[in-house]
């Protein structure tokens, strides 16, 4: 994948994450690079103090460093900030991860050796995947642990995967024939400083919550036929009046998705029921809504993808390394607590719609827990009971962390982001939301069946069909958490909705 610093797209991201593609800057990044670094070269050199060039870091800014001394500066630096803990960062997005670090040196503001650029490249090429422990940034000042633990094994020490074995960071660069780089002024600042651990799992969120999402508008439209829902509120003039573009894609979309319903078609005419309740009524309003987040930190994400954060900034044009803030992560953060009320939100819907399902009460005519015996089998009711648990967990995960801060830094650091934190999460909340969309998809396609002669969409046969592909209709009570993993994985994998169309959602 050929990155073109300042232009890469949310597609090329979500392809390296995917697909595990190399990554490397267009040549025409290259003089930008180097004449940052000729002007950081001729700073070390200097009798001005320049921090992070000829100082110390952060409260110890303040300390002059002597040319012969800089070298060690910086892989001092390093050492000392690799303070990562936890559970490592897994190897897809460390690698999204290296790929925007690479987007941030390729604007030649950051005053890094054009070999150090390509060693990030060549890492990237060999699959040599420093191992990065996920818990130790606050997200300002940049992912400073996290980013300090990918620079460790550009230096030959810290950890790294390479063919499938975890090593010591210099014998997997030996390993992959690619030799560590001694960094120069800078450098090692350049490297830690940044939002890229933070933005990075930020993004990997947003691709699963898009699939997530795609999933919910296509598991919703089996539900409003499970239970002979209407179609009236799909109605375009509705949305249309309201103007919400989330609104009116999913309507659209539900739309596309059940035309062509036989069991839509039976209820058309004499159906008593005035309306609804809200988790079929309200479908656009709430899943379009957390589409329009979506659609807010996805811009947000891109930008950030492509922007240059670390401290201080080389300005070229002028000659200039000036200190500012651009490693404070706090759009990060905004875009993942807004993630985080999507995906709070399109579980909260899905859940109701379960519970929906399965109450005989409300369920228009199918049988209590969708069993065709029911005492004598107790069908998908503690099904409904691990989608609430889900849900409320993912409430709780949807508090935001943005509002969060704690001083660092002896007080120099007196106010963080808490983006990596916030970003973090939302693998968590993904996942639970996989699988409340899994026990959502199992009731809706029992509930379709009992249904019978009639039929759904055509679109809706083939999620149906595809979900019976691994997951058996339900008859007689049988060991279920092996199903709700495996409808999860259908959700997860996209497998659930392939060949669907679904423009606009989350393009």
């Amino acid at each position: 994948m050929i990155l073109t610093p300042g232009h890469a797209t949310l597609a090329q991201l979500e392809t390296i994450w995917r697909d595990g593609v190399p990554a490397r800057l267009d040549p025409s990044a290259m003089p930008a690079i180097e004449a940052s670094h000729a002007i950081v070269a001729a700073a070390a050199q200097g009798q001005a103090a320049v921090y992070g060039v000829n100082t110390g870091f952060g409260k110890l800014a303040s300390v002059k460093i002597a040319p012969k001394d800089t070298a060690t500066l910086q892989r001092n630096l390093i050492l000392s900030h690799s303070c990562g803990v936890g559970e490592p960062l897994d190897v897809a997005s460390t690698r999204l991860m290296m790929a925007l670090k690479l987007l941030s040196l390729g604007r030649g503001a950051s005053g890094v050796a054009p070999a150090t650029v390509t060693l990030i490249e060549a890492m990237l090429t060999k699959g040599v995947t420093p191992v990065i422990p996920s818990q130790g940034s606050v997200g300002a000042s940049g992912d400073l642990a996290p980013l300090a633990h990918m620079a460790a094994v550009m230096i030959g020490a810290g950890e790294a995967e390479f063919d499938g074995a975890r090593l010591p960071g210099a014998e997997a660069l030996a390993r992959a024939g690619l030799l560590p780089v001694t960094l120069g002024p800078k450098e090692g600042l350049a490297l830690i400083n940044g939002t890229q651990f933070s933005t990075a799992c930020a993004l990997v969120a947003l691709f699963q919550a898009c699939d997530n999402l795609r999933a919910a508008v296509v598991i919703s439209a089996l539900s409003t036929d499970a239970i002979m829902g209407s179609t009236a509120p799909l109605n375009p003039a509705i949305h249309t009046l309201r103007g919400q573009p989330g609104q009116i894609d999913v309507a659209h979309a539900m739309r596309m998705l059940l035309d062509g319903s036989e069991i839509r078609e039976s209820h058309r005419e004499g159906d008593t029921r005035v309306q609804d309740p809200y988790c079929i009524r309200c479908q656009p309003q709430v899943t379009g809504a957390a589409l329009d987040l979506l659609r807010f930190a996805a811009r947000t994400l891109e930008i950030e993808a492509n922007a240059v954060t670390d401290n201080p900034l080389v300005l070229a044009d002028t000659g200039e390394i000036v200190s500012g803030g651009n490693f404070h992560a706090e759009p990060v953060a905004f875009a993942a607590d807004q993630i985080a009320l999507a995906l709070s939100e399109v579980g909260a819907i899905a859940q109701r719609r379960v519970a929906l399902m399965v109450d005989p009460t409300l369920s228009f005519d199918l049988p209590p827990f969708l069993t065709p015996e029911p005492g004598l089998n107790s069908g998908l009711m503690i099904a409904e009971v691990t989608s609430a648990a889900l849900m409320s967990e993912n409430k709780h995960l949807a508090n935001p962390c943005s509002t969060d801060s704690t001083p660092t830094s002896a007080n120099q650091e007196d106010h963080v982001s808490m983006a990596a934190h916030g970003a973090r999460r939302l693998a968590r909340m993904n996942a639970n939301l996989s699988r409340i969309l899994a026990v959502e998809a199992m009731c809706a396609a029992q509930g379709v069946e009992f249904r019978a002669p009639l039929l759904t969409s055509p679109a809706l046969q083939a999620v149906l069909a595809r979900l019976r592909q691994d997951v058996p209709t339900l008859g007689q009570d049988r060991y279920l958490a092996p199903d709700i993993e495996t409808a999860a994985g259908l959700v997860i994998n996209r497998a659930l909705i392939a060949g669907i169309d679904l423009p606009g959602l989350c393009e």
